[in-house]
């Protein structure tokens, strides 16, 4: 009989637990491009790329939500003189830890830190080694909408508080930073009905 009891107090204490977050998957595009520092002669430029990852929604009564997401993606920019062109690649798992503003009807707006662990770098310039530090901080800001079927939309950009460039250059100030816009599709499990 014990047993039985506490089966159901677990059964129970999961279940509310249940009611109270989303896992979701997501991906889509990044456009990046390096802010501040001096470039001199050269044009930087956007560079096009990819984010794919998952999150976990946590609802704070019914309209605040905290979600936590673990990102790959893949940023940098691209650095022109003279018509040669040049790729600064940068790959992170990004961290952002956003706070969500949930409107009836399925509208968002979502804020918070971002933090950035690099993954790995490559540059068509092969005298640059190692040319971005192992660690990103970013501001993040979006909207964007989310259906009762679970299926979502959501852009967002992304501005470096960190420096990028680790190196030293008569040609290139390293003292810039990542800015990224990110326009997403995902899908959640769990609650997708819960009032919005």
């Amino acid at each position: 009989m014990k047993k039985l009891i506490l089966a159901a107090l677990i059964l129970t204490s999961v279940t509310g637990f249940a009611q109270t977050f989303q896992l979701g998957i997501k991906g889509g595009v990044n456009v990046s491009n390096f802010t501040g520092g001096d470039f001199k002669d050269l044009d930087n430029k956007a560079l096009v790329g990819f984010h794919a990852g998952g999150f976990v929604t946590f609802f704070l009564g019914d309209n605040f939500a905290i979600q936590p997401e673990v990102l790959f993606s893949t940023q940098g920019a691209k650095l022109e003189n003279a018509g040669n062109e040049q790729n600064l690649k940068v790959s992170y798992v990004n961290v952002p830890v956003l706070l969500k503003y949930r409107f009836t009807g399925g509208f968002y707006l979502e804020a918070g830190p971002q933090f950035g662990f690099k993954v790995s770098e490559k540059t068509d310039d092969m005298q640059i080694d190692d040319f971005a530090k192992s660690t990103d901080v970013s501001i993040a800001g979006g909207l964007g909408f989310h259906s009762n079927m679970g299926l979502g939309i959501g852009a967002r950009y992304t501005a470096g508080i960190s420096k990028v460039g680790d190196f030293d250059s008569q040609d290139i100030d390293p003292d810039f930073k990542n800015g990224v816009i990110q326009v997403s599709l995902f899908y959640t499990l769990f609650n997708n009905n819960k009032k919005k």
